[in-house]
């Protein structure tokens, strides 16, 4: 058996000590590249907001409020709405929340004018940001990467694949995205956050069209100089505020579950909860959602049958919000396994099925 020496452990000091020097280095510089957030203003009322309308097929799910102007109620199609007795907004089996438009009664036609002219000023404010810390960015194909805080500028379209991208970051960090042409996510495609990073401190200001694809999930706030277009299935955690339309066919959309940096609330996560994996079964690769009430120590492990760990996909503290987990087997074989999430006294288990 190898000893170690009298001089090992001022070896390991030191090396422990050059690890720790670069790791405060980069969270520094990490810190430095944080821009100030976009203000939404009365545009972080509604987690959808149009100019030209929003249409709905298919089962849709919308949480937050919804508005359109200048076009009139019109331009809100498949809702179902129905017009409340003040007049002033309608509700729809398909959210759970108010739905405004500009020919409702007083006062809502002012309420969406402001609305309206806030989300230009905040497109406005977003696009015109300076000294980008990250310019034309993997030639604008972020997918597999991990993007830390900063204002980062494409000239291009900008898309993320299958294998998703990962934003990381605390709960105080920001990210600018400026895309001057089209942001695309692909069908499964997945906007992952890690280390606390906040929806609502995320945002994407596109001066083209925002396309999810099927099953996409998408996080953070979508500030869109055309059209907004969510295929189906696709998931969207944050906002959709479009200077022309929306089109949903059987989506999720909730507005941010944390309150952001400029102190607009939202509702917050209630409970601990741990979702069945989609799709499921799944080949080659699927992806794991959990909500935490609080901030905690988080693991989220998978089993095999035998009851051995095979993969730890989380380990370490996480701040109170919803978590997207991506989990891409390369190496495992086709059977039954299990993920388990643990997080203080809560603790839940679910069988996920991989078919090669």
């Amino acid at each position: 058996m190898k000893m170690r020496t009298a001089s090992s452990p001022d070896r390991w000091t030191r090396s422990l000590g050059a690890v720790l020097a670069v790791a405060l280095m980069l969270t520094s510089i990490a810190v430095s590249q944080s821009p100030k957030p976009v203000n939404l203003a009365t545009a972080g009322d509604f987690v959808i907001l149009t100019q030209t309308g929003v249409s709905a097929t298919g089962v849709t799910k919308i949480t937050g409020d919804i508005g359109v102007s200048p076009i009139k109620a019109t331009g809100i199609t498949g809702f179902g709405l129905i017009l409340d007795a003040s007049g002033t907004f309608s509700i729809s089996s398909l959210v759970t929340g108010k739905i405004y438009a500009s020919d409702y009664t007083v006062p809502s036609p002012a309420k969406m004018t402001a609305a309206i002219g806030d989300m230009q000023t905040a497109y406005t404010d977003a696009a015109g940001r300076s000294l980008p810390g990250y310019t034309e960015l993997y030639a604008g194909d972020v997918t597999g990467q991990t993007l830390i805080p900063g204002l980062y500028k494409w000239g291009t379209d900008v898309l993320v694949s299958a294998g998703g991208v990962t934003i990381s970051g605390t709960a105080n960090d920001i990210w600018i995205f400026q895309i001057a042409q089209n942001l695309v996510l692909a069908d499964g495609a997945m906007v992952t956050l890690i280390g606390g990073a906040r929806t609502s401190n995320i945002f994407w200001q596109v001066a083209g069209q925002v396309t999810l694809g099927k099953a996409a999930a998408m996080k953070g706030v979508m500030l869109c100089q055309t059209a907004i277009v969510m295929t189906t299935g696709a998931t969207l955690d944050g906002r959709a505020l479009a200077q022309t339309a929306v089109t949903l066919d059987a989506n999720t959309v909730v507005k941010p579950s944390v309150v952001n940096s400029l102190g607009n609330k939202s509702s917050p996560i209630q409970h601990f909860s741990l979702e069945q994996n989609y799709p499921n079964p799944f080949n080659p690769s699927t992806r794991i959602q959990y909500s935490l009430e609080n901030a905690a120590q988080v693991s989220l492990k998978v089993y095999n049958l035998l009851g051995q760990d095979v993969a730890t996909l989380v380990n370490g503290h996480q701040e109170a919000g919803s978590y997207t987990v991506p989990f891409n087997p390369i190496n495992f074989s086709s059977g039954v396994y299990f993920y388990r999430l643990e997080t203080g006294s809560f603790v839940s288990m679910k069988r996920l099925v991989l078919m090669k």
